[in-house]
């Protein structure tokens, strides 16, 4: 009978190799029913095909039958410690494995990580000389075996685990240092593999490896983490029966669980994005401890700061991968302003900067040269800017560094200005160190730029709340005049001006600006017309010809929040629209000559 075949490549990425193979993929061929618990023996005639991926006739691809207890290769208990070594990231392995051969412990190992060995002048056994069997399937089955399974798992004080592991030649191994396939770099390389190559990257003889060894914690030590070889030897040398080496062990089995969970974590983020949309049914967000903070809002409150895993924010910047150059340790409340002022200034296109306090933008500026942008920002409320968060969406140079550390307070020409923290996108050799000569505490932080984007995580009592972030900038937003007067130009750009700030400020929000600049904000009011009375107070004389924009509908505007902007001197007013009241907004406007337009969207910030 005429057979067809079709020749299919498949891609394994081991590490950084690539290993691309042919198989040969062919029609089904029929053969008896599969029979539960027995195997099923085919003869050359009817090749048998099991599973999604075909295989070439029988007598080519089988596997030799397992030999028989007594013909194993013996790998009984010599009373040498052993260890089973496979890694994608051998940074550290020499030093490892000199160590462990200075110890007497005896290596098993596989495929790159068996040569890498042999290269550091270590001998090691390779693990098909263990299993009796050789590496299959592209090397997707090659540890997924009983001798080495048994050898892991196998409870050493328990008679009959070890008694099962002898009958069939089986030494225990005692040391599982493995960590997995480079699935986050493989899946996040661009240009974006294919869809197989990330699934040829997903790891499964490490983490059944990895949790056997973790599971049994009392009698095996795992290690999945390069930054853990040094303990570990130091912990051999010292015996392993020791209390410390148990305790030692069960760290490290919490670690290899939590590497797992990370790494599932990530597949099951990328499997999503691959055949989902919107919020998955489940989701875990894998986070790694970047540093323990001293406190948290508040002393009495312990803190921590974790840098995120997911896949989202690979390489997407902001203030959690900033880099600080100089000052104090960030605090808990450092980390949240920074980040508060840093995206407010990415989201201006023109150079900007941006001054915040306690989260909220009491400065703002864009101007072709930054060093005026900065004296406008501080202008615009020195009080609230005094011990504030400094942002700048370019690079700070010598000059611009040597006005941050000279500016004198407008408030008295006299006191420099304090701030906690300086961040921008880079600084010149020459800016950094004329910034880093005003404070000994200032925090000096260089980021990547990011404004608002990706996905919004907040935490309530008992849950989590999902959303993407509010990224909606002014040019994409349709402003409707619904006034008789018309804006100019210049208003129609400080409206747009104003709308891109009130989206950072708290609700209610309300924000005075002209000429590119902001000159006060009302913010976290529990009613809308102290935030426009507040806001209309810090701008001051300079009221006069203003725009206005709110985050959200007025409700009311006869003699409250679009009147009193009115009678202040407010030439123009934007808001979202939408309240049944909004008719009143219109002939207020109108009495006093005011534009006011609409957006149709709002910027709620809680």
């Amino acid at each position: 009978m005429a057979c067809l075949h079709r020749a299919q490549q498949s891609v394994v990425v081991r590490g950084d190799q690539q290993v691309v193979s042919a198989a040969v993929i062919q029609p089904h061929v029929v053969a008896k029913p599969l029979l539960a618990g027995r195997p099923v023996v085919a003869d050359a005639s009817s090749p048998l095909f099991v599973g999604r991926a075909a295989r070439q006739q029988l007598k080519a691809t089988a596997a030799p039958p397992a030999p028989a207890p007594s013909s194993m290769p013996s790998q009984a208990d010599t009373g040498k410690t052993r260890a089973l070594i496979s890694l994608s990231d051998k940074t550290n392995l020499d030093i490892l494995v000199k160590g462990l051969a200075e110890l007497g412990v005896e290596i098993v190992s596989t495929g790159g990580t068996a040569t890498a060995i042999q290269n550091a002048g270590v001998p090691c056994v390779k693990v098909e000389d263990v299993t009796g069997f050789p590496e299959m399937l592209d090397g997707r089955v090659k540890t997924l075996h009983p001798a080495v399974h048994g050898a892991i798992l196998a409870i050493r004080d328990k008679p009959e685990h070890m008694a099962a592991i002898a009958k069939h030649n089986i030494g225990t191994i005692d040391l599982v240092i493995v960590n997995l396939y480079p699935f986050r770099k493989t899946v996040t390389s661009d240009p974006a593999p294919a869809f197989e190559v990330g699934v040829e990257n997903i790891d499964i003889g490490g983490p059944a490896m990895i949790r056997a060894a973790a599971k049994n914690m009392a009698h095996v030590a795992v290690v999945v983490d390069p930054a853990d070889y040094q303990e570990l030897l130091e912990k051999l040398r010292q015996g392993a029966g020791s209390a410390e080496f148990a305790e030692f062990r069960r760290k490290l089995a919490w670690k290899a669980f939590q590497h797992c969970s990370s790494y599932d974590a990530q597949v099951s983020e990328w499997l999503w994005n691959q055949v989902g949309s919107g919020p998955a049914p489940q989701m875990t967000v894998p986070l790694q401890l970047a540093q323990t903070l001293r406190y948290g809002e508040n002393p009495h409150q312990a803190a921590a700061f974790y840098t995120d895993s997911s896949l989202r924010e690979y390489n997407a910047g902001g203030v959690a991968t900033s880099v600080v150059h100089w000052g104090k340790e960030m605090s808990y409340n450092n980390y949240l302003d920074a980040d508060a002022a840093y995206q407010c200034c990415c989201d201006y296109a023109e150079p900007t900067c941006t001054i915040v306090k306690h989260t909220n933008p009491c400065g703002i500026a864009s101007r072709s040269d930054l060093r005026e942008a900065y004296r406008l920002a501080v202008r615009a409320d020195p009080i609230s800017a005094f011990g504030g968060i400094v942002a700048f969406n370019r690079a700070v140079d010598a000059d611009l560094a040597r006005e941050i550390r000279e500016f004198r307070s407008p408030q008295d020409n006299e006191t420099k200005m304090f701030y906690e923290i300086v961040i921008a996108p880079g600084y010149t050799p020459e800016g950094l160190e004329v910034l880093k000569g005003k404070s000994k505490n200032l925090r000096i932080l260089e980021a990547k730029p990011r404004a608002p984007s990706g996905l919004s995580l907040r935490q309530v009592a008992g849950g989590w709340l999902w959303q993407g972030a509010d990224s909606l900038n002014p040019e994409a937003i349709t402003f409707t005049c619904v006034s008789q007067a018309q804006p100019t130009a210049g208003q129609l750009e400080d409206l747009k001006f104003a709308w891109r700030a009130v989206k950072h400020v708290k609700s209610n929000a309300i924000t005075v600006a002209k000429d590119g600049r902001l000159l006060g904000m009302g913010s976290g009011q529990p009613n809308r017309v102290n935030s426009v009375r507040i806001a209309i107070e810090k701008a001051g004389a300079e009221v006069q010809g203003s725009v206005l924009a709110s985050d959200a509908f007025f409700p009311f505007s006869w003699g409250d929040s679009v009147e009193i902007a009115c009678k202040a001197g407010v030439s123009a007013i934007v808001h979202p629209g939408g309240s049944l009241r909004d008719q009143d907004a219109i002939d207020c406007c109108n009495k006093y000559g005011v534009v006011l337009l609409t957006t149709g969207v709002r910027h709620f910030r809680h």
